[in-house]
């Protein structure tokens, strides 16, 4: 049985060959796009499980695509990069990737990320068996993956989702980033992912939750929790 689908938007045509070879060969169902403009309608009209990502493309850059449809799609993106700048690594994060590949990397490596991901995407269900819960003007709908804020329905990126349901299932214990990181990350040390990835999450989180905001509220120098009421 096919498994998800994957988008790989990428120039460079013998890496597309390589990691489509493999991926296949794993029963996904792969695409491709060597430019970000012929991404973007790819992406809106097959909408893709998980999209591999490259930063260096002509004319639109990965990021600029990044931001274009991070709002418009929840699935995991993946970026790959030649560059090993920390700075661009923290932009990509900032920006909803919810990983960062440098270049030249092991195709192992990368199925390993692909599968994580999907599997902390998909497994959206509550611990304690609820698929719905509201706090305050916020309703979640775990199995759907749908929030509404006072009423209107707001776009979270997979971790940001996934944060906000995981404070919602703490009922307002207070998490630590590490905590975070474990659960949504799994803190892997290869992925070079630090608890300052936690903060730049729930910022963008804090925007879209609008007046919900203050519900998410810092723990100096330890975390975060919600308020329930």
């Amino acid at each position: 049985m096919p498994k998800e689908k994957i988008l790989i938007v990428e120039d460079e045509k013998d890496l597309v060959k390589l990691i489509r070879y493999n991926l296949e060969k794993e029963q996904f169902r792969v695409t491709a796009a060597r430019d970000a403009e012929t991404a973007l309608k790819m992406a809106r009209k097959s909408r893709p499980d998980l999209i591999l990502l490259d930063i260096m493309l002509p004319k639109m850059d990965g990021l600029e695509f990044l931001k274009t449809i991070r709002p418009e799609i929840e699935a995991p993106i993946i970026l790959l990069s030649a560059k090993r700048s920390e700075v661009d690594r923290i932009l990509g994060l900032k920006l909803g990737a919810d990983d960062y590949m440098v270049k030249p990397f092991s195709i192992g490596e990368l199925q390993a990320r692909i599968s994580g991901h999907l599997r902390r995407h998909q497994g959206q269900t509550n611990g304690d068996g609820r698929k719905n819960v509201s706090v305050g003007g916020i309703d979640m709908d775990f199995e759907r993956h749908e929030i509404l804020v006072r009423g209107k329905p707001a776009h979270l990126a997979p971790k940001e989702f996934a944060i906000l349901k995981l404070l919602i299932e703490a009922n307002g214990k207070v998490l630590s980033r590490d905590r975070l990181l474990e659960l949504i990350w799994g803190h892997e040390k290869d992925m070079e992912i630090d608890t300052r990835t936690v903060d730049q999450h729930i910022a963008r989180l804090r925007r879209k939750l609008g007046a919900e905001s203050e519900r998410i509220m810092t723990v100096p120098n330890f975390g975060y929790q919600i308020k329930m009421r």
